[in-house]
C-alpha cells in the first residue's frame, strides 16, 4: 500500500537527481557551516559537486518523458535497440549520421539515421527511453540545451537536432 499518489510518485521519480542533489546541498552547506578548517573546505566541495548534480539532473528531468509508451529501448554497449510492437531495430552510435525529432507522428518519434539502412523510428514515450540522453549527450557536436528546447516544443513537423559533422559538410557543399 502506497501512501504517495501514482501521479506524485512519478514526478518525483523523474526530477530523483534534483532532489537528492538539493537535500545533498543542504546537508553540506550545514556542514560547512558547522565546521572550521579542512572540513569545511571539504564540504564546501561536496556542495559544489552536489549542485552540479542538480543542474545535470534538470537536463535529465526536461529529457525525462512519462514512459508507458509503445515499445522498449535498450542502450547497450553503444548500441540503441528498440523492440516495438509494430517494428524494431538497432542501431550502433558510432555509425549514427543524423538524429531527428518527427512531431508529425503521434506520438512524436527520435529518428536515429545511420550511415547504411533505414531509420530507426523510436516513440519519445517509449519504455526505457530515458536512456537516449545519455546515448544522445555522447554525440559529438550536439548541444544538449538546443535538443531539450526543441524536444519540449510543440512545434509539428520534423526537426533535424544533430547531424555528423562530415554529413553536415557534405550537405553544405551541396547548395
Amino acid at each position: 500500500m502506497s501512501f504517495i499518489r501514482p501521479e506524485a510518485q512519478a514526478a518525483l521519480w523523474r526530477w530523483r537527481e534534483v532532489l537528492l542533489g538539493s537535500v545533498l546541498t543542504a546537508l553540506f552547506l550545514l556542514w560547512a557551516l558547522s565546521s572550521f578548517g579542512i572540513v569545511r573546505m571539504i564540504a564546501f566541495v561536496l556542495m559544489a559537486l552536489a549542485i552540479v548534480l542538480i543542474l545535470a539532473g534538470i537536463q535529465r528531468g526536461r529529457f525525462r518523458g512519462k514512459g508507458g509508451g509503445q515499445g522498449v529501448v535498450q542502450l547497450i554497449e553503444g548500441q540503441v535497440t528498440y523492440y516495438g510492437p509494430l517494428s524494431g531495430g538497432a542501431v550502433a552510435l558510432s555509425e549514427l549520421a543524423a538524429l531527428s525529432l518527427d512531431g508529425r507522428s503521434s506520438p512524436a518519434h527520435w529518428l536515429l539515421v545511420p550511415d547504411q539502412g533505414n531509420a530507426l523510428q523510436i516513440p519519445i514515450g517509449a519504455e526505457g527511453a530515458d536512456a537516449l540522453f545519455d546515448a544522445f549527450a555522447g554525440l559529438q557536436g550536439l548541444r544538449i540545451e538546443h535538443l531539450l528546447r526543441i524536444k519540449q516544443a510543440e512545434h509539428p513537423g520534423l526537426q533535424v537536432v544533430w547531424r555528423r559533422a562530415d554529413v553536415q559538410s557534405r550537405i553544405n557543399q551541396l547548395h
